[in-house]
């Protein structure tokens, strides 16, 4: 009997503690994932106002990249953490940005730290 209620009862205390663990596990990357997609989708969007003006063929490209970078972003998943390809879709964001880097001959170092965040390009 003693051996059954131990286990009820660790069984009930590891389960709210994974959960807490879980749930601050979940904040942290949560945090970082919106962080690093916030930074593409305002460095895409500065460079369509930037190259909004020019109409070359080579601006053009550009322009589209960025187009198809931002529309990415935003059929982004953000609601759903049960998404199962986040992470696909994620490195495919991922490629686009430094595609568009490589494009607009920029580089593409984009660094999360968790003292203060940092963004470089």
């Amino acid at each position: 009997r003693f051996h059954g209620e131990g286990y009820q009862e660790g069984y009930a205390e590891g389960s709210h503690a994974g959960a807490a663990e879980g749930r601050r596990y979940g904040s942290l990357h949560g945090a970082k994932m919106g962080s690093e997609i916030g930074g593409y989708l305002g460095f895409a969007l500065t460079w369509q106002c930037l190259l909004h003006e020019c109409t070359d063929e080579k601006t053009s490209k550009k322009i589209r990249a960025l187009d198809s970078l931002i529309g990415m972003i935003q059929k982004f998943p953000y609601e759903d953490p049960t998404y199962d390809k986040l992470q696909e879709d994620l490195e495919k964001i991922r490629g686009k940005f430094k595609q568009v880097c490589s494009m607009l001959n920029i580089r593409s170092d984009f660094r999360v730290s968790t003292e203060r965040s940092s963004l470089t390009f």
